[in-house]
């Protein structure tokens, strides 16, 4: 895995670097090989550009230019570029850009521990959201409609695409809850929790249950 790391301190750009190639060697996983490094949004640019790497992994709050502004002008010429951000601000503003422009996720510094899953978890097709970040979504996407939201209209919408059972299963997703919660709570096992949510995605022609969590609120309005 190529990866561009774009953050304007240094030695957060040093350690992201040994913690993500010495980790991927230690664990025996793909070897991640980190191409360039950036300190602001223009370089941001200019070194995707210049390395198209397989991840771009970037800080938010940068001199000249900041991440979600790079982020945009990256994803505009290569709508397939995948933008991880990992940053110290769980800002409403900034969690909602991210979403908006199509980042495949968003993770707090405070989770260094989870950024080499959170690569690979990028690389195969999925979003990585912190748990932080998924606690927020709801209210974030709530309040940027800017009308309450009703279960019920989410259901009218749903439902000429969803069976029932599969309405209630989006909606404990959407709760932030996992595959064993949602089991107990519509007395499933957890393996025909896992299969529902893969049939839901395939209908909806989402990727992973942070897509369809946005989905369900996103019809909420």
């Amino acid at each position: 895995m190529r990866l561009l790391i774009v953050d304007d301190d240094k030695l957060v750009c040093e350690s992201l670097r040994m913690i993500v190639e010495i980790g991927s060697r230690r664990d025996q996983q793909e070897a991640v090989e980190v191409v360039g490094i950036g300190h602001d949004g223009y370089a941001a640019m200019e070194l995707y550009e210049k390395l198209r790497p397989d991840i771009l992994l970037m800080d938010i709050r940068m001199d000249r230019m900041d991440g979600i502004t790079a982020g945009k002008n990256i994803l505009a010429k290569d709508p397939d570029a995948r933008i991880l951000y990992l940053t110290t601000f769980l800002d409403d503003e900034y969690i909602l850009e991210a979403l908006r422009i199509g980042a495949k996720g968003y993770l707090m510094k405070s989770s260094y521990d989870a950024v080499l899953p959170s690569l690979y978890a990028v690389q195969n097709g999925q979003r990585v959201f912190g748990d932080e970040i998924i606690e927020q979504i709801p209210r974030i996407i709530g309040s940027d409609s800017g009308t309450p939201a009703t279960g019920g209209d989410a259901v009218d919408r749903l439902s000429a695409v969803l069976t029932p059972q599969e309405i209630s299963l989006v909606e404990q997703v959407a709760e932030g809850k996992n595959n064993k919660e949602i089991a107990e709570a519509l007395h499933f096992s957890e393996g025909t929790v896992r299969n529902y949510i893969s049939t839901i995605l395939e209908k909806l022609d989402l990727r992973d249950r942070t897509q369809l969590a946005v989905y369900y609120y996103k019809n909420r309005d």
